[in-house]
């Protein structure tokens, strides 16, 4: 993990690459354009960014964060917006009222803020069972409660049949900063090292699984949870944490990639430290799919000082979202942008962004 790393010719090349100012190429919107990888990077920051930018959205953070009152005695917020289509809407250990809830939560939580007061808005197909979305609304309910917060108001909009497939959720979600805390993408320093709270790509196995394309017969489970209270235990340990994500869309590979271009840094990773658990081991490599890749709705991806790590650590394993919480990796200094993974057979290779769309409508 310490050993000095040079650059290649190879890594040279992609670190001049991903310096360059995304342009959009594409004619019409792709599955790949919201899959949380290259393509919706390239729009984000290729078409969004050029209309509608502000220092806050450059951040380009899961949420966005900001003083009320007078500069530096004010209340610090936090605001985050989701939208939710996944199929099937019913899986094993979720659905998507408690998926919508949770990850608004969770984009609240990685700033440091804690959830106060979510809106949701529903956008129902003509024919929609009733007693489906009484279902749905039951776990929104559920979850809302055991992550301490309150939805507080709505919206409610009906298509004609087939303009949308069942239910899709909007959610927006506001929270408060209450500690002295700067938590950004954009913040990863040389010398740190990376926690990863748990095992991966539960939440997206268990989606492709559900939908019945396979004849796979597998306990897996979707992982979503409200990470907050984790949050805070790591946050009572120490507040020299640097970076925060819930690698969702795009996976642990694409969130450390973010990470590592915002930051202007190289991540470092370690194959063996990487946690997944048999059963989704066993469903990628019948299916070719990376865990890193694949999506998960309850883990978190920390970037903190190396002095705090292992206290951090220790303090994450106490909780139960936290057991499998280990550091895999570091922050180097070259070559910037760039994630690379020391493999389990001794070797090195890059760990791209997510190119193209793996699993469609995942959350």
């Amino acid at each position: 993990m310490t050993e000095q790393f040079i650059p290649s010719e190879l890594f040279l090349r992609v670190e001049r690459k991903r310096r360059q100012k995304p342009k959009i190429r594409d004619e019409r919107i792709t599955l790949a354009h919201g899959s949380g990888g290259k393509a919706m990077h390239q729009l984000i920051e290729g078409l969004f960014l050029e209309y509608l930018s502000n220092p806050l959205l450059e951040m380009l953070d899961d949420q966005a964060v900001f003083e009320l009152g007078d500069e530096g005695h004010g209340v610090r917020l936090a605001f985050t917006t989701d939208s939710f289509v996944v199929t099937p809407i019913f899986f094993p250990g979720g659905d998507i009222g408690r998926l919508a809830v949770n990850g608004t939560v969770n984009d609240l939580a990685m700033s440091g803020a804690r959830p106060l007061y979510l809106s949701a808005g529903f956008i129902l197909e003509e024919g929609f069972l009733i007693g489906d979305l009484k279902r749905i609304l039951e776990s929104m309910r559920a979850a809302a409660e055991q992550a301490g917060v309150q939805v507080v108001t709505g919206d409610t909009k009906v298509v004609d049949k087939g303009a949308a497939d069942k239910i899709f959720i909007n959610t927006a979600g506001i929270g408060i900063i209450e500690r002295p805390l700067h938590i950004s993408a954009s913040r990863a320093q040389v010398g740190d090292k990376v926690i990863l709270s748990g095992s991966i790509g539960d939440h997206g196995t268990t989606i492709l699984i559900a939908r019945g394309e396979l004849e796979l017969e597998t306990e897996i489970t979707t992982d979503t949870a409200p990470l907050w209270s984790l949050v805070k235990e790591m946050l009572e340990v120490s507040t020299d944490i640097h970076c925060l994500r819930d690698p969702t869309r795009g996976g642990v590979a694409t969130t450390l990639n973010e990470i590592a271009m915002s930051s202007d840094v190289c991540i470092a990773i370690e194959e063996s430290q990487i946690p997944v658990c048999d059963e989704v081991r066993g469903a990628c490599e019948i299916l070719g799919l990376d865990p890193l890749y694949v999506a998960n709705e309850g883990k978190l991806v920390a970037v903190v000082a190396a002095e705090v790590a292992d206290q951090i650590v220790e303090r994450m394993r106490q909780n139960p979202l936290g057991q499998q919480a280990r550091i895999i990796g570091e922050v180097r200094a070259e070559p910037t942008g760039i994630v690379i993974l020391n493999t389990a057979f001794g070797g090195t290779r890059i760990v791209d962004m997510l190119v193209g769309e793996q699993l469609p409508r995942i959350c």
